[in-house]
């Protein structure tokens, strides 16, 4: 194992939930510190706050991953008598950056919905709001025939050719290549100003367009030809559809009354509010970690029986209840999750990498509510 800087650790984090993903406006990333240090232990939090700041110095942690951002609005000030410059201050004393994720690590595969929706038992889960997607390109190389099978090996470990469940999907057809080297060429096959013709093949694969980059590195370190020639071509097709939120049925029906106390025990809550009739059956479920007031109607469309979201307003619980949609409000704390989630993932991939990095989930609740 070896050390490494805080930039290799936010790399591999941005590979799972890049900062593109976010919602307009959300300033995910770094906010405080800086990445160009050693970092040897990680604490991932729900919120900064001076307690889990302490929490972090206590650790002797060089970095927090926050689901929350610190700073979510311009500063205009930093007065060190206040509660957020004195924040500021005491990370910045100690040393301890600060990377925001917040709706990026909503809406990536994996990511806080994802984590909620496999704790609430759901099946079949799908998105329930598509913020994103990215279109197909289609690569077609030619190669000599005794270097096809090398060519193709190296585009499929780049991670072209997935479709679907499917990999190492691609098409080969055979023909006849002509060129003509010049003198300043240094050709694999052929003479300087000889007509050359060559039996070859055309390798065909397909890839997300933010893979263009890596496959093409691949096929240029490992096809033999001087000029390999290629065509890259945008397809219209759509994959790796993302977004906020996620629907899916449990595998079985259950009154509205005893999926909330599910809900309440799976997520951690310390108590739940419901909307609708507690003796109704649901098995669709939607979920969206946070504030989801602006998703009812989503939910609905979508045929939810029940919607599970957050610090839900007494008027938009008044208009679900008007649709005959159900609602089960956790709290925004239940985000929680994310703690262990990252934890976990990113010790697997720093292990993978021969990192050495300790990620540890925070053990402060950042839960302001009490119930009386």
């Amino acid at each position: 194992m070896k050390e490494t800087n805080g930039q290799h650790i936010i790399s591999l984090f941005e590979q799972w939930a890049p900062k593109s993903l976010a919602v307009d406006g959300d300033p995910v990333g770094l906010q405080i510190g800086t990445l160009n240090k050693s970092i040897t232990k990680v604490l991932v939090t729900l919120d900064v706050n001076l307690d889990t700041v302490e929490e972090a110095i206590q650790n002797g942690c060089e970095l927090m991953i926050a689901h929350h951002p610190p700073i979510f609005r311009g500063l205009k000030n930093m007065r060190t008598d206040l509660p957020q410059g004195l924040l500021i201050e005491k990370l910045i004393k100690h040393d301890i950056a600060v990377y925001a994720a917040h709706t990026n690590l909503d809406i990536a595969t994996g990511g806080v919905n994802d984590l909620l929706a496999t704790a609430l038992e759901l099946e079949n889960i799908d998105i329930l709001e598509q913020t994103t997607s990215e279109q197909l390109m289609k690569l077609a190389v030619f190669t000599p025939k005794e270097s096809t099978e090398e060519v193709r090996t190296a585009l499929s470990v780049a991670g072209a050719g997935e479709i679907g469940d499917y990999q190492s999907c691609s098409f080969t057809s055979s023909g006849e290549g002509r060129f003509k080297p010049s003198d300043a060429a240094n050709p694999y096959i052929g003479q300087a100003n000889e007509l050359s013709l060559v039996e070859e093949d055309k390798i065909e694969v397909i890839f997300p367009t933010s893979m263009k980059n890596k496959v093409l590195k691949a096929l240029l370190a490992n096809h033999p030809y001087e000029e390999p020639a290629y065509d890259l071509i945008l397809l219209e097709s759509e994959v790796n559809q993302l977004g906020l939120g996620r629907i899916g049925m449990l595998p079985e029906k259950r009154t509205l009354a005893e999926y909330a106390q599910v809900v309440k025990q799976q997520l951690n809550a310390p108590f739940v509010r419901v909307v609708g009739d507690l003796t109704k059956e649901v098995q669709k479920v939607a979920v969206l970690g946070g504030d989801g007031n602006k998703y009812i109607q989503t939910a609905k469309r979508a045929g939810a029986d029940v919607f599970i979201t957050g610090d839900l307003y007494f008027h938009v619980a008044q208009d679900a209840e008007a649709i005959g949609l159900a609602v089960i409000d956790p709290g925004h704390h239940v985000e929680q999750i994310m703690k262990n989630g990252v934890a976990e993932y990113m010790t697997k991939v720093c292990n993978q990498n021969k990192l050495s990095v300790e990620f540890i989930p925070s053990n402060i609740s950042t839960e302001p509510f009490q119930l009386i």
